[in-house]
């Protein structure tokens, strides 16, 4: 089965990231469905659209939005599915709530997204532990300016934070960009 617009997609693992191994001890950070921070990003790609051309090949993994796996209550308490809901382990989504896509054990930021790598603050005077605003380019679209490895600075408000591959990223729109720090310095 095919969508016409859509992709068919799985989780990379189950729906939510609220377990963590230590040792030989397993650990429930979360029982709550509505938190996205908990939610799985992560997801196999096992249909492509029909009439939509794009890079996403069947078999890459994706990053997806927060809300595809995303469990919810409605108003009388009732435990529901998603919109991007299909049947058991199966989901829907457009090409904009996907932000990255891994072929090859490589990650490549679909059009118009970049993903950021915060850099520690070196200013001794504030309780902040990264520098606002600032990043290094991790993965990034075709756009000729900015490539990967960049010191790059950002709008306010214009980051999300994602966990790719254990690293904490911002994904951030390209023309969020603001500036490319030429000096490098610190």
């Amino acid at each position: 089965m095919k969508g016409l617009c859509n992709f068919i997609i799985k989780p990379n693992g189950d729906r939510y990231n609220n377990k963590k191994k230590i040792g030989d001890k397993e650990l429930i950070l979360n029982v709550e469905i509505f938190h996205h921070q908990y939610v799985n990003r992560e997801a196999v790609v096992l249909e492509t659209p029909i009439v939509n051309n794009t890079e996403i090949k069947k078999g890459d993994i994706i990053i997806v939005h927060h809300n595809v796996f995303r469990r919810w209550y409605d108003i009388r308490g009732k435990e529901k599915n998603s919109k991007s809901w299909l049947r058991k382990g199966t989901y829907i989504v457009y090409e904009d709530q996907i932000f990255a896509y891994k072929r090859n054990n490589k990650w490549k930021a679909l059009k118009e997204y970049c993903f950021v790598k915060p850099i520690k603050s070196y200013d001794k005077f504030t309780e902040q532990r990264e520098q606002p605003l600032m990043g290094v380019v991790k993965y990034i679209d075709k756009n000729n300016n900015i490539k990967k490895e960049d010191l790059i600075g950002f709008t306010p408000h214009s980051e999300y934070e994602f966990i790719i591959d254990g690293q904490r990223l911002y994904r951030v729109l390209t023309n969020s960009i603001t500036i490319k720090y030429e000096y490098q310095g610190k």
